[in-house]
């Protein structure tokens, strides 16, 4: 049955569930900051607002769904410190996701999580997601966590990376983590509005944890381009952020999405999700 779901950031994965959604009767909105990416929803009968929401009632008037992608703030998140009195006493609303990630969990040396693992986060990031996460679910509405995985999809991808010439082929012995695919997220996504299970939280992530290096390798194979050479990731020149993300090692157990929401991945390794990057690319 379709319902009124609000996006709080149309990011990258709000849209594609956009897509997913509008075909089937969905009324969507959402909040974007640059006044053109909102006449860009608008333009596809989705209605656009700025953040922090003018008019919080008037915007969330209806809605029964609500989604946040938005990133934590100086430690906190922004949605729910602007606007958590609205979101508490919202009359309809049946399902709530936030988009959360796996760097909770923190380095592991490459054991294996799950989403009963301990939350041992070990970057300025990973702890601001550990507190966002407890802020949300402290508004006692029907949350859902999702922990996602690195995310790529068509332009988001090795593939694009190749074409434009910024790809890199780092190496760090044992660096492991697992990816998912945009497309993937959106049906995981779908399959939970469609059956609410409030305080659920849910790993999104693929079958087979690799190596960036074994991905641009992959995507080279694909183009048919020579890969670029191995950086030892001293070389790479990377920032802070960059350095980070290399910091930590971890293997992501997908097990619960596929057992409670009855998922297939479309994508289950790396591999069938840069040949389906390719294959997008192909068809624009």
């Amino acid at each position: 049955m379709a319902g009124h779901l609000f996006c709080f950031g149309f990011s990258y994965t709000a849209e594609w569930l956009a897509r997913t959604l509008l075909p089937e009767g969905w009324k969507i909105a959402g909040t974007a900051r640059e006044a053109d990416k909102r006449a860009a929803m608008e333009a596809r009968g989705i209605a656009a607002y700025p953040f922090p929401l003018p008019d919080p009632a008037q915007a969330l008037a209806g809605v029964t769904h609500i989604l946040s992608s938005v990133p934590p703030r100086d430690g906190h998140d922004p949605v729910v410190a602007t606007h958590d009195a609205v979101l508490r006493k919202l009359p309809n609303l049946a399902w709530a996701g936030y988009l959360s990630t796996t760097g909770v969990y923190g380095d592991t040396g490459g054991a294996w999580v799950d989403e009963d693992s301990p939350l041992a986060p070990s970057t300025p990031s990973g702890k601001a997601r550990v507190a966002a996460e407890a802020e949300w679910q402290a508004l006692n509405i029907p949350l859902h966590i999702f922990r996602l995985s690195g995310i790529y999809g068509p332009g988001r991808s090795a593939i694009d990376q190749l074409r434009t010439g910024t790809a890199k082929r780092i190496v760090k012995p044992g660096q492991l983590f697992n990816r998912i695919h945009v497309a993937d997220i959106a049906q995981v996504l779908a399959a939970s509005m469609a059956r609410p299970d409030p305080g659920a939280i849910y790993n999104l992530a693929d079958d087979e944890p690799a190596s960036s290096a074994d991905v641009v390798l992959e995507a080279s194979r694909l183009l048919g381009v020579e890969p670029p050479p191995e950086i030892p990731l001293e070389q790479a020149g990377l920032g802070p952020m960059g350095l980070a993300f290399y910091s930590e090692t971890k293997r992501v157990r997908n097990e619960r999405i596929k057992r409670d929401l009855g998922i297939t991945l479309a994508c289950p390794t790396y591999r069938e999700g840069l040949a389906a990057c390719l294959a997008a690319g192909t068809q624009n």
